[in-house]
């Protein structure tokens, strides 16, 4: 996530949205390390407040939690003594590092021209057979939220074969209903992938 109003957005909101966002961890966390070794590596990227992070450290894993903004970062070291670091996702250049990377609502805010390369770039983090999880508010294209914040706002065609182009296979696909910050109440769909 490069867009300036939105790195603006939770820099500038990180006290706020990490108080008062959901108290417990991703509704599909549990289920996605479910299917990793036990002591897998994990990159979460668009950690955010660290609630995920937390679980994922609480149930064995190593994890390397990243997010785009100092003032998240932050609030995962002071909520969770999260030893989380700033990276944005056009930063991401390890190679066969990870057993699995994490995006729990964050990936919806690279562009949808950015999108494919953040993908090549989660693929070779990836050791081989390594798994990937991303969710995404569902549209028909790029805008702003009410609070401001860019979304690519796929529909689920072009998601599904923005991945599968991307090497990514799709192993599992959730669509539900949800909302955000924005209290505004959307179609969603989450992705559990694998390398």
């Amino acid at each position: 996530m490069s867009d300036p109003a939105t790195l603006a957005f939770y820099e500038r909101e990180a006290p706020d949205y990490t108080a008062s966002g959901a108290q417990g961890c991703a509704r599909h966390l549990d289920a996605f390390l479910d299917r990793l070794a036990p002591g897998a590596r994990i990159l979460e990227l668009g950690c955010g407040g660290g609630r995920d992070a937390a679980r994922m450290i609480e149930r064995g894993f190593a994890v390397d939690a990243t997010d785009g903004t100092v003032a998240m970062v932050g609030k995962a070291r002071e909520r969770f003594g999260v030893d989380a670091r700033q990276m944005r996702f056009d930063e991401l250049d390890a190679e066969a590092e990870y057993d699995a990377v994490w995006a729990h609502a964050s990936l919806l805010h690279a562009t949808r021209d950015a999108l494919p390369a953040v993908l090549a770039r989660i693929r070779r983090a990836l050791v081989p057979g390594g798994w990937h999880y991303a969710n995404y508010k569902l549209g028909k294209g790029e805008a702003r939220d009410t609070l401001g914040r860019l979304y690519n706002f796929p529909d689920t065609e072009w998601l599904l074969a923005t991945y599968r182009e991307g090497g990514l296979e799709v192993v599992e696909a959730d669509r539900y209903r949800g909302s955000g910050a924005d209290n505004v109440t959307r179609d969603w769909l989450a992705l559990t992938v694998r390398r």
